[in-house]
């Protein structure tokens, strides 16, 4: 399910207030977080997209000496340019990021320079700096107080007091200049880590030029009114200038994207916008007259979204015959038929998208999710069989866990299906029901089973301390 993270007004700080804040922000922003995908992210999960930016993103973290790590791109569902790194083990980047890219060089651009973040170790040498500066601006915070302290108990007056409060903030300005120069200089090494690695892969740096060049132009009248200094990034012209100096040396700076490559990446942005975009948006970006398989895809998708069902399943059907062995255009068919509440017709074109993905995992669970909406008890067995081998890779999907519920319940295996449904409390953060239901599971399973040990291990997991 994509969710859509409501936008936050700006609001005016005072140039004091302004740095408390930044420097809270950052504060926060460097804090330790879990392994996981941080809660709370409109995170966008989809097969063809997933494993095209892992195709991206490989080589790269080969070269960067990053590929044991277990590395995964994330998408966000936000339509502004953006990618950001927040632990060793993620990069994120908005679907914006991903519609403005127009070639997959772009894209590797922005994934080469996030990589050159976790390279650098930027996260946890900024989150040194950041204690630091913490530990810099208690110090003055306590000997500005002690100014006002003093001033008032001399019986000063305001203008007095003003000093003392000026004692505060000068010295925390002064850190949080140099702390955002730092994360400059970051940036800055990113840039040339990127480059660094698109050579070592003899891929070419020019879409990371082009991307930052179209950036610039479109900051470029609101640049004008920038401080520079309170900046994380470097100002984009400058940036450009930087980058396009070291870039023009590649000996790949002329080498293209593959035809193929190039296919996947129109399909992907088709996908996004047919997904993502109101229906009148999708057809002025893709019109009738455009007839390439990127725009027929995003007209299909956008087609069921919004309109006939009938209509769409035929594009679909189009979208086959074009490419028979796509298994993302029988996924779309299924999923369709899914929600349209047609299970039994999802089946097939389902079986057929798991067997071209080699069982991508995604796609079993709306297999296992179709076998169940059959309303076949005969196909209880096999959806028991998908889900679980879909989880072992997808641990962490509370629907999933609950269509296996599901499954488990037509089977009339009541402790299976009370612990598939603890499963499912867990993952969505909701312990206290999960205990009850693994509680309750034990009391039916094979003590010191699997199962058992499973459902053992919730009832006893223990709350987490506050961070």
């Amino acid at each position: 399910m994509i969710e859509t993270a409501r936008p936050i007004r700006a609001r005016r700080f005072t140039p004091a207030a302004r740095a408390l804040a930044l420097l809270t922000a950052a504060s926060i922003a460097a804090a330790p977080v879990r392994a996981q995908e941080p809660p709370g992210l409109p995170i966008i999960r989809d097969t063809e997209i997933e494993n095209l930016l892992r195709d991206y993103a490989q080589p790269i973290l080969r070269a960067a000496g990053l590929a044991q790590q277990n590395v995964k791109v994330v998408v966000l569902n936000d339509r502004s340019f953006n990618a950001f790194v927040m632990d060793g083990r993620h990069i994120f980047i908005n679907a914006g990021a991903l519609f403005d890219a127009k070639t997959p060089n772009e894209v590797i651009g922005v994934l080469a320079h996030e990589t050159g973040h976790l390279a650098g170790g930027h996260l946890s040498r900024f989150r040194e700096k950041l204690a630091q500066a913490q530990t810099q601006s208690i110090v003055a915070m306590l000997l500005g107080v002690g100014a006002l302290v003093a001033g008032a108990t001399a019986g000063r007056n305001t203008s007095v007091g003003e000093v003392g409060t000026a004692a505060i903030m000068a010295p925390q300005s002064a850190i949080l200049h140099s702390l955002l120069a730092y994360a400059r200089t970051q940036e800055d090494q990113a840039d040339h880590a990127g480059v660094k690695f698109l050579n070592a892969t003899h891929q070419s740096p020019k879409g990371m030029v082009e991307l930052f060049k179209r950036l610039t132009n479109e900051t470029l009248y609101n640049s004008r009114y920038i401080d520079p200094y309170l900046q994380t990034h470097p100002m984009p012209a400058d940036r450009l200038a930087t980058l396009e100096v070291i870039a023009k040396t590649s000996p790949y700076w002329n080498v293209t994207d593959p035809p193929a490559l190039q296919l996947r990446h129109d399909l992907m942005r088709a996908k996004l916008s047919g997904f993502l975009e109101t229906a009148d948006t999708v057809l002025r970006r893709y019109p009738i007259s455009d007839q390439s398989l990127a725009a027929r895809y995003a007209r299909a998708i956008s087609t069921y979204r919004h309109s006939d069902l009938r209509a769409a399943i035929a594009q679909m059907d189009g979208l086959i015959q074009s490419e028979p062995h796509n298994a993302y255009f029988y996924e779309l068919k299924g999923q369709a038929l899914l929600e349209a509440g047609r299970s039994t017709e999802a089946v097939a074109p389902l079986r057929e998208a798991s067997a071209l993905s080699r069982h991508a995992p995604l796609i079993d669970i709306l297999l296992g999710q179709a076998l169940i909406g059959a309303n076949n008890p005969k196909l209880a067995d096999e959806a028991v069989g998908i889900l679980n081998t879909a989880l072992r890779d997808e641990p962490e999907t509370p629907a999933a866990y609950s269509q296996l519920a599901m499954a488990y319940g037509r089977k009339g295996d009541i402790p299976h299906a009370d612990l598939a449904s603890a499963q499912a409390a867990f993952a969505r953060g909701d312990v206290k029901t999960a205990k009850q239901l693994a509680e309750r599971a034990k009391r039916g399973l094979a003590i010191g089973s699997p199962a058992w040990v499973r459902a053992d291990d919730i009832v006893n997991v223990k709350p987490m301390k506050p961070q």
